[in-house]
């Protein structure tokens, strides 16, 4: 018994966090796609207000990798108790540090926003547009026919 209702004080508290999240706001822009997305600190900005007023704190911890990053967005309540977002992991295009950095704070971004049930207010941010390019097969030319001229009888 005494489990369950430490349990329903986080969530009650998350509860009335969530609905004081606001949106996230496009505030930065990504120069090589020249395109918007909501940075970390937007991500960050748009729940901790909401989370603390609610006895909430915000925690996200990076665990081991070799391949990339993970990062687990976790919320801890004034009461002691704890809930997970779970564990994001990304991979990091290459071993370096601004590589590393990169894959980081978009895992830390999305790991957030999925945990607060936030959407990104872009459907393509710095990244994803860049793995999307890389998806993206190259579109063959369309080929138009113009009809042979009509014989005169």
């Amino acid at each position: 018994m005494e489990n369950e209702t430490m349990t329903k004080t986080i969530a009650e508290a998350f509860v009335k966090a969530q609905m004081d999240f606001e949106k996230t706001g496009l505030d930065s822009t990504n120069p090589h796609f020249r395109n918007d997305y909501a940075s970390l600190a937007a991500c960050i900005g748009a729940v901790k207000d909401a989370l603390n007023e609610n006895g909430i704190s915000l925690i996200q911890k990076t665990h081991e990798c070799d391949t990339g990053v993970k990062v687990e967005t976790i919320f801890l309540h004034e009461s002691g108790q704890t809930m997970s977002g779970g564990i994001l992991k990304l991979p990091a295009e290459a071993e370096t540090p601004q590589k590393y950095g990169s894959a980081l704070t978009y895992a830390r971004r999305y790991s957030l926003l999925a945990a607060c049930g936030i959407p990104p207010e872009s459907e393509l941010d710095d990244d994803a547009e860049m793995t999307r390019k890389k998806e993206e097969k190259p579109q063959q030319k369309k080929v138009t026919r113009t009809p042979p001229p009509a014989k005169k009888l």
